[in-house]
């Protein structure tokens, strides 16, 4: 079930922040295909480092949100962000809504270090804080239509189904990821339930009130 795009009918700014991450995530991909390994080990989140020198390590909780394990790792991502960032900056503002993305990455970071904090495989990726932009999408837009792909058809579906879907698959596939003793890399799951938690949680702090949505879907 792949997201395509949503209704932005209802959208009153521009979305200069996400346009702008996304633009930031492609540069740092660029500069870490140049850079090769040497590139990602010094700036990817790796736990068993920052344990045991986490001044030195602080960097690297920032840095490592922009960095991606390859083109398909980036295009997803991107994808995510441009469909869902957009109205999320629009509820938040853009301030607001930097400061939120940035949270909510950290967050899924030092809830992956927390299971994970041993580990001496390099993490890395926006998809943390994008699952945090999906929590307060879903939370902020719950009836909003998502132009989803099932098989070769493309459909509508509220988003509190699309993204509520897509949280499950992560949590038992987070908790499956705990019973391997393996020191393996993969996919992050705890980041994402972690980011998606942040979000969520922020979003109803400070911005519980979903705007009305119209049934229409664009772009």
């Amino acid at each position: 079930m792949m997201p395509l795009g949503d209704d932005n009918s209802d959208r009153r700014t521009i979305p200069i922040v996400t346009y702008s991450l996304i633009i930031i995530n492609i540069l740092v991909f660029l500069l870490e295909i140049q850079g090769g390994e040497a590139f990602i080990l010094n700036w990817a989140f790796t736990p068993s480092q920052f344990l045991a020198h986490p001044i030195a390590n602080i960097p690297t909780l920032f840095t490592s949100m922009f960095m991606h394990g390859g083109w398909g790792h980036l295009i997803g991502n991107m994808l995510y962000l441009w469909i869902f960032g957009d109205n999320v900056e629009d509820n938040f503002g853009k301030v607001k809504y930097l400061i939120f993305y940035i949270v909510c990455g950290l967050a899924a970071t030092f809830l992956q270090f927390f299971f994970n904090s041993g580990s001496s495989i390099p993490n890395l990726g926006a998809s943390g804080a994008i699952a945090g932009v999906l929590g307060a999408y879903m939370l902020q837009r719950p009836h909003g239509k998502i132009n989803v792909m099932i098989g070769f058809g493309v459909t509508q579906m509220p988003a509190l189904i699309v993204i509520g879907f897509w949280f499950v698959l992560q949590f038992f596939s987070g908790i499956g990821s705990l019973a391997s003793t393996e020191d393996v890399g993969g996919v992050a799951y705890m980041a994402h339930i972690g980011g998606f938690l942040a979000g969520l949680g922020i979003a109803f702090i400070f911005n519980n009130t979903p705007k009305s949505n119209s049934t229409s879907s664009n772009g």
